[in-house]
């Protein structure tokens, strides 16, 4: 089950690197909420792939075994990250259509 101090620490993980590459990203294209949603799913894919990288080499011996936590960690908190935005677009759907209209 997933905290809410889990989903805060992953939230602020991604709220740094967003802050990070913000303003790379305004000054390649001007994208809007759809664009960090497309870019916050492919750094969760990236992730989960090289934790999976991260497993295979650590099975062949060629990875130490605190690089294979840390991968995993950040696979996590990216999956984490995803899953709470997406549960607060569904709360904030589900809101919309109580509305009376």
């Amino acid at each position: 089950m997933i905290s809410p101090i889990a989903v805060a620490k992953a939230y602020a993980a991604v709220q740094n690197q967003a802050a990070a590459a913000a303003p790379q990203v305004a000054v390649e294209e001007k994208g809007g909420f759809g664009d960090l949603l497309k870019s916050a799913m492919t750094d969760a894919m990236k992730s989960s792939k090289t934790a999976e990288t991260q497993i295979a080499k650590q099975v062949q011996g060629k990875a130490e075994l605190i690089d294979v936590v840390t991968a995993i960690s950040a696979a996590e908190a990216s999956l984490e990250t995803v899953m709470a935005v997406r549960d607060q677009v569904i709360a904030a759907y589900q809101e919309i259509m109580r509305m009376p209209i």
